[in-house]
């Protein structure tokens, strides 16, 4: 707990009301939305909905009006499946927002509370630290060691120090403080904060579309052009034929509706938005909707050590004390030592280390001095490797002064003889190849407050060092497994030593953990030289940002997509590089948490199995979607077209009626139940696929056009069929239409999966497969052998003979394609 200043009370209640009700809250600028114009705006944004209400006041022209009644109710229909699609998108996002909602802490009624950034009012006692973004702008009343960095407002990417008393004393919304403590009287909340001001260009800028959603924008741009030349050349030709200009008129809006594949666009949000929530529910809050594209096609993992692999509990196992040249092993530890170490962390700890120290002095002291010492001055951990120094002091003058680090950095600073420095360096490596995290403790004597620009420069003395065992995991090693198993690289990035490591990673089942990359070697290398290296080395050590950042850019140059976990301010940059940027949910700091496109709730790397996994379900189930909705939309098209084109005895074998029962059908099938098929069973044992693969390949378009011909070709059969029969328009109408149905319900069957068959798929649990297949035959059974509703359709019942003939040639027509499925490798 922070000991905050006894002066320093903060609002009370009644004031946070008072002032949320003269100022507002804490929330950004958003743009004004005309209710008219959005309303309009969404409904020519939906082509489908434009061609119904074209179609509907057709029929209302024309005087048919139980066909535009019924037009009227597909539109509401549509509608309301669209409300119902975007509801459930919606409510997903709301709740990936709430969750990913910042908190801020405050002083109110003199006490430190957390509370949801945007609930900070003018007059509010803020209490940022390091790795915090400032969420208001405000004034300095209190500090400690206290520097931000101000680049998202002036470019200048260096950090710039502050006090109480400075003469630039002002703190802004959206800075990062990179060292120390304040506590700041905020002046400005929301719209009116610097940033606030900004908000006019902040709300114009647009997030890039990702590969997939411009291939699929793409794809849909080519088939409405397709529906537009085939619709004016369908009206054309009508018109030509009979004169009749709304008969024509209707005919070619019956074939747009037959072309426009609505559904992939809706499909794609409601897959995204859906995955999002099924993530969340397995403990991994995203951030950025779009990364759920790239979860299944990570190719290599760049993870932490400390908190990731381990298990971040760290237990004291030895103590080397520099004074008598003496290792202990177990308690009681030298006091000398211990005293440095805690007096060298954090006056409030919050890293698993120095928590320990704390406690270890607690127990072991006579006398308890941490409370007459107060922090005077303090060095932020710096330094490749790094090191950290605090000076503390009494009522009296009494100084301390303690430094801890890398056993290398301290080592650096300290003036010791060739043979004591030897003895010490075989201790780091004989203690490290043990798997234990080192820390080396020194102590210094200094007079006056002038201190020097660098901890480094300071008269150190070495102390000694303390060794502290975090054991991997009990799950991890089961984890490395899966990621190798489905064909993810795993690379351990730490800021530790190498033989630490190596022993931890030995442990966790890391391949090839024998070899190690120091950050300063990596940085020196060429990009070539850096990817070859970093395809051979599994393990890189005493890693810094400018290093982290250079390895995540050098991997995603050489084609991988890359994911990487991180928790500190220093792995901000290389999160936000990555393609996959993961942060920590209970020790990752705001900044990473920022920076990153997902958070593991519990920090358990075992999610991101379940979530590559998911990411890999989600692309699989969009692909079979769109690959279902070109296969259908194929028969669709032709046997609108073709019988008019090629002058058949009934041109006009569909009415929109019929293409919109079609269109009512695949709607949800392929957004709704495709989005719930459960993942292949081999979908983590394969490869990830290549992130330059395009979303359809030449091959898989071809299966699916193959499919929609051979559906064709059985429907056009059945027209054959019925027309040699001498069967008259409704019969043959009947025929074809059946036949289509059920060709649909075989196809949304087999294209479960393009390598298990239709059988095995069935064992899967999709309640909404069968519930739409159950719903469609239903439906189909009542247009028809119920007559008042065969009427309005213009079919009528089809005796057994003839409905066999309709099955078993949808059968036939989708089947076949089980057949491939035995014959490919």
């Amino acid at each position: 707990m922070i000991n905050l200043p006894e002066h320093i009370t903060g609002l009370t209640d009644a004031e946070v009301a008072a002032s949320r009700l003269s100022y507002g809250r804490n929330v950004p600028p958003e743009p004004f939305i005309n209710p008219v114009l959005a309303l309009l705006k969404e409904i020519l944004q939906e082509p489908m909905l434009v061609l119904l209400i074209a179609v509907t006041a057709i029929y209302f022209v024309m005087g048919e009006y139980g066909e535009a009644y019924f037009m009227l109710a597909a539109i509401g229909v549509v509608s309301g499946i669209s409300f119902y699609q975007d509801s459930r998108s919606r409510k997903a996002l709301e709740a990936l927002e709430k969750l990913n909602e910042p908190l801020s802490r405050v002083i109110r009624n003199g006490a430190l509370q957390s509370v949801p950034t945007a609930d900070i009012v003018t007059g509010d006692m803020i209490v940022v630290a390091e790795g915090n973004t400032i969420n208001a702008d405000g004034i300095i009343v209190h500090s400690n060691d206290f520097s931000v960095n101000e680049s998202v407002l002036t470019g200048e990417p260096y950090a710039v120090f502050k006090e109480a008393d400075s003469e630039d004393n002002y703190v802004y919304s959206g800075t990062v403080v990179v060292s120390g403590l304040a506590i700041c009287r905020v002046e400005k909340v929301g719209e009116h904060t610097k940033t606030g001001q900004l908000g006019a260009a902040i709300l114009g800028i647009k997030e890039e579309p990702t590969p997939l959603q411009l291939q699929i924008r793409q794809f849909v741009k080519w088939m409405a052009a397709a529906g537009v030349v085939v619709f004016l050349a369908v009206w054309g030709y009508n018109f030509m034929q009979s004169g009749n200009f709304t008969d024509s008129l209707l005919k070619g809006l019956t074939l747009a509706m037959s072309i426009l594949p609505e559904e992939i666009p809706v499909a794609f949000t409601t897959f995204m938005a859906l995955g999002s929530r099924r993530l969340m529910q397995l403990g991994i809050i995203v951030k950025k909707i779009r990364t759920v594209e790239a979860l299944g096609s990570a190719t290599i993992i760049c993870t932490d050590k400390t908190g990731t692999i381990t298990e971040n509990r760290m237990s004291l196992q030895a103590v080397y004390n520099n004074a008598n040249r003496r290792l202990y092993e177990q308690a009681p530890w030298p006091q000398e030592v211990i005293n440095a170490a805690m007096w060298a962390s954090e006056p409030v700890p919050f890293d698993p280390m120095e928590k320990t120290l704390h406690q270890l002095y607690e127990k072991s002291t006579p006398q308890d001095e941490r409370p007459h010492y107060r922090i005077v001055h303090e060095y932020p951990l710096t330094g490749r490797p790094p090191m950290m120094t605090h000076i503390f002091e009494d009522g009296n003058g009494h100084r301390i002064i303690a430094a801890k680090g890398a056993p290398e950095a301290i080592l650096a600073v300290c003036t010791l003889s060739a043979e004591a420095k030897k003895e010490i360096e075989q201790q780091i490596k004989s203690l490290a190849e043990k798997g234990y995290r080192l820390l080396g403790i020194a102590t210094a004597t200094f007079d006056g407050n002038n201190y020097p620009a660098a901890q480094q420069d300071f008269p150190f003395t070495f102390s000694g060092l303390t060794a502290f065992y975090d054991p991997p995991k009990a799950n991890i090693s089961n984890v490395f497994r899966q990621f190798y198993q489905a064909g993810i690289q795993i690379k351990i990035i730490t800021g530790d030593n190498s033989a630490t490591t190596k022993s931890i990673a030995a442990q966790a089942g890391l391949h090839q953990p024998d070899k190690a990359t120091d950050g300063e070697t990596l940085l020196r290398m060429n990009v070539p030289v850096m990817q070859q290296e970093l395809k051979q080395v599994n393990i890189f050590t005493r890693m810094f940002p400018e290093a982290k950042l250079a390895a995540i850019n050098a991997l995603k140059a050489g084609n991988e997509t890359v994911a990487m976990t991180g928790d500190g301010v220093n792995d901000g940059p290389a999160l936000k590089a990555a393609h996959i940027g993961i942060a920590m949910g209970r020790k990752g700091t705001e900044i990473a948490k920022q920076a990153a496109a997902l958070i593991l709730v519990n920090d358990d790397l075992s999610a991101m199995v379940d979530a590559v996994a998911m990411g890999r379900r989600i692309y699989t189930n969009i692909k079979k979607a769109v690959q279902y909705i070109i296969s259908i939309h194929i028969p669709i098209i032709l046997t609108v077209s073709l019988p008019l084109f090629l002058g058949w005895v009934y041109p006009n074998i569909f009415t929109p009626v019929h293409v919109i029962f079609l269109e009512l059908i695949m709607g949800p099938t392929c957004s709704i139940v495709y989005e719930n098929e459960p993942m292949e069973k081999n979908a983590m044992s394969v490869p990830p696929r290549p992130v330059s693969e395009t979303f359809l390949s030449f091959r898989e378009m071809n299966i699916s056009i193959l499919q929609g011909l051979m559906i064709t070709a059985g429907v056009l059969l059945v027209y054959q069929w019925s027309l040699r029969g001498q069967a008259d328009e409704t019969y043959t109408r009947s025929m074809v239409f059946t036949t289509l149905i059920f060709a649909n319900v075989f196809l949304t069957q087999v294209n479960r999966s393009f390598h298990y068959s239709f059988i095995t798929s069935m064992c899967n649990g999709n309640r909404l497969m069968a519930g739409i297949i159950m719903l469609t035959l239903a439906l189909l059974a009542a247009m028809l052998y119920i007559p008042p509703i065969a009427e309005f359709f213009h079919i009528r019942a089809l005796d057994a003979g003839s409905l066999g003939i309709c099955v078993v040639t949808g059968a036939v027509s989708v089947l076949w394609f089980e057949v491939w499925k035995l014959m490919r490798p």
